[in-house]
């Protein structure tokens, strides 16, 4: 009896044990998953806070744009492990700020509409030099993909592979079926328009690169996820061209043209292939009209 009694508890003393075990792993999951929608609703507020400040500084609704910015102060201070990006974002906005303001600034001059343009896409340099300092100051690598790809290298589709050579060559037919309009049209002074049409794609589409899809896709790929680098960066990319009178739909389909870029400097490695593809895009919107 005394052993059939030390045996019971003995088996109850287990059972309690594994009871106990299973309840405290059904809390920490539980902790898991709240710490995890936590921080997901973190980076959607940050997110649309960022797309806030850009749309609001397009449209040279100053005061009002200031406004995402305290908050964003405020997510700066109130958190360690995303600090960075959230400085990376602050730190872009006060770059649009001084963009625009110097936008508003060349307006005013008394010279020809295609150099305003050429000088408006110049100042884009503003807004890289608002995130370089921020990298500086988070003491983090300045990463831009500047590098050759590996022209051996076989791309990972949804279904097969394909060496990189093919990639690039589809991406550029694609990017190029924007000049067929081109070829149906006549340009009455096709060397002034030649001319302001290579500077533009040149130093529009090396800036925008840059800035997105060589600082800002990285630093977020590094410190948050790449979904989240490529969607911030692919509708940031598509917001930030209502600051030069673009509809805000457009704007939005533009998104596209960032999701695209993006997906080839990941897929490549580089920023090179990007930037052609870009000077092709726009080149073919000076040609046929959309830019003068």
């Amino acid at each position: 009896m005394v052993l059939y009694m030390q045996g019971l508890i003995q088996l109850k003393s287990s059972y309690s044990e594994r009871l106990a075990e299973t309840i405290e792993l059904c809390f920490l999951k539980g902790g898991i998953s709240i710490n995890h929608s936590r921080t997901n609703m973190f980076l959607l507020f940050l997110a649309i806070l960022f797309f806030a400040g850009i749309i609001l500084f397009s449209f040279r609704m100053f005061v009002w744009g200031l406004l995402p910015l305290i908050f964003l102060l405020i997510l700066y201070i109130s958190t360690n492990k995303y600090r960075s990006s959230v400085s990376l974002f602050i730190f872009f906005l006060l770059g649009t700020l001084v963009y625009q303001l110097g936008s508003i600034y060349i307006n005013e001059w008394n010279i020809p509409k295609e150099m305003k343009i050429i000088i408006n896409r110049c100042l884009l340099i503003f807004i890289m030099i608002g995130t370089v300092i921020s990298l500086m100051l988070s003491k983090q690598k300045i990463f831009f993909s500047a590098r050759l790809p590996d022209w051996h290298r076989r791309i990972k589709m949804p279904f097969h592979t394909i060496k990189l050579p093919y990639f690039l060559l589809i991406g550029l037919m694609v990017s190029s079926t924007i000049l067929i309009p081109l070829f149906s049209q006549e340009m009455s002074d096709l060397k002034t328009v030649l001319l302001f049409g290579i500077l533009f794609a040149i130093i529009n589409a090396t800036l925008e690169e840059v800035i997105w899809r060589g600082i800002m896709l990285s630093s977020l790929k590094r410190n948050v996820s790449t979904f989240y680098a490529v969607v911030i960066t692919s509708i940031g990319f598509g917001l930030l061209h209502i600051s030069i009178g673009i509809p805000v739909i457009i704007s939005l389909l533009f998104s596209i043209g960032g999701l695209f870029y993006a997906i080839v400097v990941l897929k490549t490695d580089s920023i090179y292939p990007s930037i052609v593809f870009h000077i092709v895009i726009n080149l073919g919107m000076v040609f046929n009209g959309w830019i003068i």
